[in-house]
């Protein structure tokens, strides 16, 4: 698996993972893979990361149902970022039931929603 080997992974283990809309080209998410969750991803066909946070793989979608399909996988110059180019299932690829996790603009000193919530997070991941 000699494309494997040219990834530069971090002192973690980990690639950043950058989810982009096929379509569209709009970025919907920045996460992290590390080898196994890679190897699940090409296999599988879906995005499946690594969860920092729950220190597990994490299929994208795995309890909303927002999964992305995997349509072309590239590595950046310094093969230390992987773009991910998907279809998006249901439109929503943040937990907070937007399109895009990069729903927040930069105006006046201060971070302003640009993006409505397409979907109650509530009805997606149930009490938080």
């Amino acid at each position: 698996m000699q494309w494997f080997e040219q990834l530069r992974f971090d002192e973690q283990g980990l690639v950043a993972a950058v989810a982009q809309d096929a379509a569209t080209g709009r970025v919907l998410t920045v996460a992290w893979m590390n080898r196994e969750a890679l190897q699940a991803t090409v296999e599988r066909g879906v995005a499946v990361y690594w969860s920092r946070s729950r220190k597990r793989l994490w299929q994208k979608g795995e309890e909303s149902g927002h999964v992305q399909k995997v349509l072309e996988l590239r590595l950046d110059c310094d093969a230390d970022a992987i773009l991910l180019k998907v279809e998006q299932a249901g439109g929503i690829a943040c937990h907070t039931g937007r399109e895009s996790c990069f729903f927040r603009k930069l105006e006046d000193g201060r971070w302003v929603s640009m993006d409505p919530v397409l979907k109650d997070p509530k009805l997606i991941h149930g009490d938080q």
